[in-house]
């Protein structure tokens, strides 16, 4: 049996006294408990929701000089990181100077090679190429040495990030980032970097520059599909701002005309004329970051910039073979740690409050796939290293389904780290190779004294259905909540005393689970229903091993449409069994 939430107020319930009993009570669980704020949270609006990006500290001047800068036809360089943020956010930059007639180039640097930020090496080669000012894109924020090179080399640099600060801030001519300063004049702090690229591009068209009447009002809109491919791809809250981006961008990319978008979308067999927020984050975004993770970053931005069909067709085929080897890779890499996890075992020793381990082999681009993973199995931070091509080890951290900063947990950690960063939930880190062997007691020990938070409370269901409950109409009403993300998590339902009429299992290692669940009385049989899960053993661990046809068990689902059925049947996708 699976908890309920805690009903809602009664005087909140009369204020959602418009909505039926589920909805009223998933907006009230995201605290929206005003007739005005659930309109405004079920039908996000561009322009009532949209704030102006005027209000962020330092946007008036760095529109200013992007502006002046697109006008006196400088060279202008967008440094953008190499992930799902970057890429999208240096694309979106890419085409508006583009529209702009601006003279300008996008870098781009190479995972392997140059790492993660703004290096040094990189801007002396555009300080070469004339560059006078260089624009970032989710990048910047603790390259404070970097930065000061740049305004040595005589280029004025606009960083734009979300990321968390160091201790000292870079001496950029503007900073552009929600999280930077605590006197930060903007209203909402979880932009994505490509949203906050976005607003820059907003503000200086208007403002306006030499060509801007040849720019359609309005046109920033068809940027979207960037800016809200970054949305949901980076995992940021989609609630408020986000929401209204993540929405208006997934309208955007089902009728995006963007060559690339298209065959990648074909490529991944995505339906673009009805991709939603699953789509992109389980299947556009890995392999735009399989460019970076198993190749070059470049080829992932060509594929969303071309205007070459040809191109654009071998490059979404490239990028689908880099990310079958991505799968492969980062399987095998996962296969190790549960292996060296499991000698552990073997040896009576217990496992470590922190998991901590690498190995010179593997990829560091890939090692934020396995964290993620093994944090969520164990439930606990992971931090994993590889070696980078230019033999610094680098590595990826995951803080599991726990309350874990692991940003403030390496901040703790003294010396341990050579430089690090992220957010709350993950980050990525440098390290010297001779701290690698004492990672994990040092993590640990650190762990133990940072002050304790409250655990996350257990999984609770937000509804109780029977399977014959289950219809188009239900569904529909939960999907008026969509897009789903982090701040807005899909609903879960749980089904209590289901009949198993099939149990069976598919792909390459059978590791993915399908349950046929049963449904109406024996006598008046309706169709039954599908419930199903990838990685099952991963995600349900011995529960899925107990399963048998006939037997009557719990489970806590969410409903799904299942576009790949002829009609689209109602699906289950399964969160746990009871």
């Amino acid at each position: 049996m699976f908890l309920l939430h805690d009903p809602i107020d009664d005087s909140i319930r009369e204020a959602l006294k418009a909505y039926d009993d589920i909805t009223a009570a998933l907006l009230a669980r995201r605290g929206i408990t005003t007739a005005e704020d659930a309109e405004a949270f079920l039908s996000p609006s561009y322009d009532a929701h949209i704030h102006d990006p005027m209000l962020m500290l330092d946007m008036p001047k760095a529109a200013a000089r992007l502006a002046r800068a697109i006008g006196d036809t400088e060279k202008i360089a967008v440094w953008s990181d190499y992930d799902c943020d970057g890429i999208p956010g240096g694309v979106l930059l890419h085409d508006f100077l583009k529209k702009a007639g601006a003279n300008f180039v996008n870098y781009i640097p190479h995972r392997h090679n140059e790492g993660y930020g703004v290096n040094i090496p990189g801007l002396e080669k555009l300080a070469r190429e004339g560059v006078t000012l260089v624009v970032t894109v989710d990048s910047g924020i603790t390259d404070v040495e970097a930065v000061a090179r740049a305004n040595e080399l005589g280029m004025e640099v606009i960083v734009t990030d979300h990321h968390l600060p160091a201790e000292e801030l870079p001496p950029a001519f503007a900073i552009l980032n929600p999280n930077a300063r605590s006197e930060e004049t903007y209203p909402y702090k979880s932009l994505c970097g490509a949203g906050v690229a976005w607003k820059l591009v907003c503000a200086t068209l208007a403002l306006g520059f030499p060509g801007r009447d040849l720019i359609p009002e309005g046109w920033e809109k068809w940027l979207l599909d960037m800016a809200g491919l970054s949305t949901i791809a980076d995992m940021v809250p989609l609630t408020g701002e986000n929401r209204v981006i993540a929405s208006y961008g997934l309208l955007v990319m089902r009728k995006s005309p963007r060559i690339g978008f298209i065959k990648l979308c074909k490529a991944a067999r995505v339906n673009q004329g009805k991709i939603e927020e699953g789509d992109v984050g389980f299947m556009i975004a890995p392999r735009i970051n399989a460019a970076s993770r198993m190749g070059d970053p470049l080829d992932a931005f060509l594929l969303l910039s071309t205007t070459s069909e040809t191109e654009a067709d071998q490059l979404s085929k490239k990028l689908e073979a880099l990310n079958r080897s991505r799968r492969a890779s980062a399987g095998a890499i996962t296969r190790a740690v549960h292996e060296r996890l499991l000698e552990r075992k073997m040896e009576g020793k217990e496992l470590s409050s922190v998991i901590a381990m690498g190995d010179p082999d593997w990829r560091p681009g890939l090692l934020g796939l396995v964290a993620n993973g093994i944090a969520e199995e164990y439930g606990r931070p992971v931090f994993l290293w590889g070696r980078e091509g230019n033999d610094t080890m680098k590595g990826s951290c995951r803080s599991g389904p726990g309350n874990t900063n692991v940003v403030e947990l390496m901040r703790a950690a003294g010396d341990t780290f050579l430089g690090f960063g992220g957010h709350k939930a993950s980050g990525g880190f440098s390290v010297a190779p001779d701290a690698v062997f004492d990672l994990e007691e040092r993590l640990a020990r650190t762990l133990a004294s940072l002050p304790k938070e409250d655990e996350r409370e257990a999984v609770r269901a937000d509804a109780v259905m029977t399977p014959e409950a289950v219809s188009k109409e239900v569904l529909k009403r939960l999907q008026a909540l969509a897009p789903f993300g982090m701040g807005n998590a899909k609903p879960s339902i749980a089904f209590h005393e289901v009949r198993l009429e099939q149990v069976s299992w598919f792909g390459k290692a059978e590791e993915h689970l399908r349950l046929t669940i049963g449904r109406g009385h024996e006598e008046f049989p309706e169709a039954p229903i599908e419930a199903m899960t990838f990685y099952a053993k991963r995600q349900l661990g011995d529960a899925c091993a107990r399963l048998e046809k006939g037997q009557c068990i719990s489970l806590l689902a969410h409903l799904e449409e299942d576009t790949f059925s002829r009609g689209q049947p109602i699906r289950l996708r399964i969160i746990a069994i009871g």
